[in-house]
């Protein structure tokens, strides 16, 4: 099946891929773009997962300003500066910063939770789910299905990003690290808002 070239250039751009691949991914989906889409996605998030051992040293810190009464300072790393400097790599910092602005997360990710606050919060919903009609290893399940909702709702990587709910901001930036064929990395962020204490 002969595919349109103007598709074929338009699944380049979005997912990163040479022309070849997205000329192929076209054929194999019967010129159905959007399954040609997600199908190179796929592929590039699998290569962007590969690319995650890759040290990533060069990047950004990004800044926004909200009103003069919220500020955030976001560093965002990739592996070179040609990367740093593409315009990709530019709005991703950009959204990661309103992102940021907008939902108030804790912690990067749950990796960066200190262990006292995991028991507290544990304790916390052990201690509400205990009411006696449940088995043990019921409320066990309950415990930690509660915890890692609210630590997900806490952790910038696990957050359903604000500008597309269907996906956290772990996926977006493995989808701009697939797109720009580099390993991307949030390495720390900062918020300050007007008048709140630490």
């Amino acid at each position: 099946m002969a595919v349109d070239i103007e598709a074929v250039k338009r699944l380049k751009d979005l997912t990163g891929v040479g022309l070849t691949d997205a000329k192929k991914a076209l054929e194999e989906t019967n010129g159905d773009f959007d399954s040609a889409l997600e199908a190179m996605r796929k592929k590039g998030l699998t290569k962007a997962e590969k690319r995650g051992e890759r040290e990533a040293r060069a990047g950004v810190i990004g800044t926004y300003n909200h009103d003069g009464r919220i500020g955030v300072l976001v560093e965002v790393n990739c592996e070179t500066d040609f990367v740093a400097r593409n315009d990709i790599f530019q709005d991703l910092v950009k959204d990661l910063s309103m992102h940021i602005a907008a939902l108030n997360p804790m912690y990067l990710s749950q990796d960066a939770i200190p262990e006292e606050e995991m028991k507290r919060v544990t304790k916390e919903f052990t201690e509400g789910a205990k009411d006696g009609k449940k088995p043990a290893d019921m409320v066990a399940k309950i415990v930690e299905g509660q915890a890692n909702k609210y630590f997900a709702e806490r952790c910038l990587l696990d957050q359903p990003f604000v500008k597309n709910p269907d996906l956290t901001v772990g996926e977006l930036v493995k989808d701009h690290a697939a797109r720009l064929g580099e390993n991307v990395v949030v390495r720390r962020f900062s918020r300050l808002a007007l008048g709140e204490l630490e």
